[in-house]
């Protein structure tokens, strides 16, 4: 008899092509499992049978069915207990069960559905109804799959809109930071390149300055009053000896600061190609040097201590600032993690002191890159969220977990690398470990 509404093919293509429905029919009784056999594949079902309830099992764990006809009264297990563990078990959970049955009392049928059955057909048969009750079910079990996969698609979209809107923050930060790198290098470089071009010959002024009064003191020991009492106002040894280190400092200084204008050009990158080789040890120190006031902790009164073993590596194809980035983002999580464990320390205290190690290593294939501190250490139940977008960052988020967030998708998607977080080892605190292949292609990499 054919099927109302609907066929019992999965798709609209031609029975020749289409992939047919898979039943499962559960029965003891060759006669039943004869008749209704014939029955659905006469209407172009995959029919596969079972004569006892533990060979359902096996046969519905091993490829799980579309739908599954059982018979309650089977020589080894009841129906319902068979049901029990097919709707127990995550593989099979879904499959629509319908119990077939001579009883026909309401308490067989109450049970039949407490335990997870999907309908139930009383015998004898009526071909019709069986045939209607099964395609009910089949439809029911189509419209949830095809609900399953758009709730797929709408968990991938969301991951993606939470992947995009980091990637979005990021951008925005970045390209400030750009604007206030370019217009920070512009404003200072040439006036503090005046200022250091001119430091040097002006110290030579002022020793032959020193020199010349030194001089005069020797040939014209006696001065007037009004000359020695003016030599002792200013303190003239004091000032001797005072202005040589005040010069010297000034020259520390114009060189503390044209350091950090090339280590903000470092950092971003600027006027620079995206895809070139690098020095990424030239990398971290440029990161460090900005970070620099965070590691000196001169408002909250102990420093970071930064300990470096750099290994000897080549020069890595990269998105350089993209990787900046990276090494911003978790040292600045170390130095917060660090400012949460010791934010009681003090640097006359005993014992263990703030700490923070970086070591590089390389070999055939890339270079590795391990960031360790002694600070808090993470949370166990947040360890997922560094790769799963569906679990973080979100806009509640602090800027630790999206920076951490955005880390994992330069080293991940856009260098094709690993980003690794651990208990750190010795402990307490955290240990980040980047490897990065020595190539990458423009191709393979996703914008971040």
């Amino acid at each position: 008899m054919p099927l109302p509404m609907t066929t019992a093919l999965r798709s609209e293509q031609s029975p020749t092509t289409a992939m047919l429905y898979d039943i499962l029919l559960v029965d003891d009784t060759p006669d039943n499992i004869r008749f209704l056999s014939a029955i659905l594949q006469e209407q172009g079902y995959s029919v596969r049978k079972a004569i006892t309830g533990q060979m359902a099992l096996t046969a519905a764990q091993a490829l799980p069915p579309d739908l599954i006809l059982l018979d309650i009264n089977l020589p080894d297990l009841k129906g319902y207990e068979v049901c029990q563990q097919l709707k127990a078990n995550e593989a099979t959970a879904a499959v629509p069960v319908i119990f077939l049955s001579a009883l026909d009392d309401i308490r067989d049928k109450v049970q039949a559905f407490e335990v997870g059955g999907a309908d139930y057909i009383t015998k004898p048969f009526q071909v019709a109804e069986v045939l209607a009750r099964i395609n009910n079910q089949l439809m029911i079990r189509t419209l949830q799959q095809e609900r399953e996969a758009q709730n797929t698609r709408l968990k991938q979209a969301l991951a993606d809109l939470h992947r995009t809107q980091s990637q979005l923050i990021q951008k925005e930060k970045m390209a400030g930071l750009g604007q206030i790198v370019a217009g920070v290098a512009h404003e200072i470089n040439n006036p503090i390149s005046f200022i250091s071009g001119n430091l040097k010959p002006a110290n030579q002024y002022v020793n032959d300055l020193l020199a010349l009064i030194e001089l005069y003191g020797q040939e014209y020991p006696q001065p007037t009053a009004a000359i020695a009492a003016l030599t002792e106002e200013i303190d003239l040894d004091f000032l001797h000896q005072d202005i040589k280190s005040l010069m010297t400092s000034m020259q520390a200084g114009a060189d503390r600061i044209r350091a950090v204008i090339l280590a903000l050009r470092v950092f971003s990158r600027l006027g620079e190609a995206d895809l070139k080789p690098v020095d990424l040890h030239e990398c971290l120190d440029s990161t460090l040097l900005l970070l620099h006031h965070q590691l000196s902790g001169q408002q909250r009164g102990w420093p970071i201590t930064v300990e470096k073993t750099y290994s000897s590596l080549p020069e890595v194809t990269c998105f350089a600032s993209q990787l900046n980035q990276v090494f911003w983002h978790l040292i600045t999580h170390a130095i917060t993690d660090l400012e949460t464990r010791f934010a009681d320390w003090h640097p006359t205290h005993p014992g263990e002191a703030p700490t923070l190690w970086i070591e590089t290593q390389a070999n055939a294939t890339g270079v590795s890159l391990q960031i360790r501190d002694n600070g808090v250490g993470q949370f166990p139940e947040a360890e997922q969220r560094l790769s799963d977008p569906l679990l973080g960052p979100t806009v509640t988020d602090s800027g630790t977990w999206v920076g951490l967030a955005t880390a994992y998708q330069i080293v991940v998607e856009m260098h094709k690398g690993q980003l690794i977080r651990r208990q750190a080892d010795p402990g307490p605190g955290t240990q980040f470990e980047i490897k990065i292949p020595l190539q990458i292609s423009a191709q393979s990499s996703v914008e971040v």
